[in-house]
């Protein structure tokens, strides 16, 4: 179709033909791809691979500097299946957009500029408070200690740093992501299936879509309801599978 559609819209601009009678078909629509989205179970490897969960946060120990990239990649999966953010507002989320120590929220900014407010469960609360008191620190410092870095980059105010103190990047966050997926032996992961997975585990659970809708960004709920395709296919597969008259 987009062929035909270009080559009749040559030979109108050349003068070859008097018309374009292609102009008016429109090619059809590609088919919807359902978002990917893996288990619970899937989400509990991936987490566990990044590193373990911390006890309750306290000061840095003598060892705290070589766990703190692992401190800081636990806490970032946690935090992006917990909230369901974009990568790239974990990315740009600075200190002052996250409240851990009052109502357990984060401002997150996302498309348009657009803001809203999430909830931080209690699992990746618990990572992120360790992180930013037992391996943030060590992290900011690196910036001063490293030549190919500016002195400011050490007072970033960034909440996820990377190895040298700047602020960790969409690819840094990939690679999180794709080394913890290996490990766990999960493959075709990307940090969307953590956003995919936030919104299809919210449905199973009978959360309203509305209120998915709001917690993921979207204008409209338009863009929200094709989750609501994929939970109904596994409510179909589990329907077949568990009902004694299901299939003939």
């Amino acid at each position: 179709m987009v062929a035909v559609r270009g080559l009749h819209a040559f030979a109108a601009a050349q003068g070859l033909t008097a018309a374009d009678p292609a102009r008016q078909v429109r090619p059809p629509a590609p088919p919807r791809r359902l978002p990917k989205a893996i288990t619970v179970d899937e989400v509990e490897r991936l987490l566990a691979a990044a590193g373990p969960l911390p006890g309750p946060a306290s000061a840095p120990g003598p060892g705290a500097a070589a766990t703190a990239v692992q401190l800081r990649d636990r806490a970032l999966l946690e935090f992006l299946y917990g909230t369901g953010a974009r990568i790239s507002e974990a990315v740009g989320l600075d200190i002052d957009e996250l409240d851990l120590a009052g109502e357990e929220v984060v401002r997150l900014s996302g498309k348009g500029g657009k803001q809203r407010m999430v909830p931080v469960g209690s699992y990746a609360s618990q990572a992120l408070q360790a992180y930013l008191i037992r391996a943030r620190p060590a992290l900011a410092a690196a910036a001063a200690r490293s030549a190919a870095l500016p002195a400011r980059a050490s007072a970033t105010a960034a909440v996820f740093l990377n190895a040298r103190g700047g602020r960790l990047t969409r690819q840094g966050a990939w690679l999180v992501l794709r080394a913890a997926a290996g490990r766990a032996g999960l493959a075709s992961l990307s940090p969307h299936t953590l956003r995919h997975s936030f919104a299809t585990h919210l449905l199973d659970g009978g959360a309203d879509i509305r209120v998915v809708q709001e917690l993921l960004g979207h204008a409209s709920v338009t863009t929200t309801q094709v989750y609501t395709l994929v939970t109904v296919d596994r409510l179909r597969e589990v329907y077949a599978a568990t009902h004694p008259r299901a299939l003939g």
